[in-house]
């Protein structure tokens, strides 16, 4: 839910911001969305698993804090890279909860396939598509909703919103990719540390 509002900002943030690009991100999308539906009814607590993505995480966050500058250069995947990466996202959004952007977004930076606002641009939307997906997968399966909802969406609407701005409009891209690093990072850890 939180990411769902969130995202749900980021978006029209960034698409009004000029970065969004439709043709990059519908192929990720495609599958990702019936895949974030299975992979949120499906109810995963396999440490290893959660270690696995975490490692992957925090290797990420490391490229991105060491390799800040934008590439010179940068191409769209082919179609059916793009739709296997996105169904494999989707499926790894709904099983962990985060809405895939947390792998989509230093994906498309490190294989030079978006600079880092395009690729935040278009990580916002999979992340709002994905979470409504995966949010309905596991209420199909759990058939409840978190009861701190409310007082936690007000904390993400105003964090969302702020964020959405300042990475819109405000942060240049090196600045972006530090903080895209620490959430990498804080994310990595939460995969790894928690049960």
């Amino acid at each position: 839910m939180l990411n769902i509002l969130v995202a749900l900002l980021g978006s029209w943030q960034f698409r009004r911001a000029g970065h969004f690009s439709w043709r990059l991100f519908w192929p990720f999308a495609a599958l990702s969305i019936p895949l974030a539906f299975v992979g949120g009814w499906i109810n995963l607590s396999l440490p290893v698993f959660k270690a696995a993505v975490g490692v992957v995480l925090a290797l990420s966050s490391l490229l991105l804090l060491f390799r800040p500058q934008e590439a010179p250069e940068t191409r769209i995947p082919s179609l059916p890279l793009a739709l296997l990466v996105g169904g494999v996202l989707g499926l790894l959004a709904g099983l962990t909860g985060t809405g895939g952007g947390i792998f989509l977004t230093p994906i498309l930076i490190l294989m030079r396939w978006a600079p880092a606002k395009k690729a935040s641009a278009v990580s916002a939307l999979f992340i709002l598509v994905n979470s409504a997906a995966g949010l309905a997968g596991n209420f199909q399966s759990t058939r409840q909703l978190p009861p701190l909802l409310l007082p936690l969406a007000a904390a993400a609407l105003a964090g969302g919103m702020a964020g959405a701005y300042l990475g819109s409009s405000r942060f240049p891209v090196p600045v972006i990719k530090r903080l895209l690093a620490v959430v990498l990072a804080i994310a990595a850890a939460k995969l790894i540390l928690t049960k």
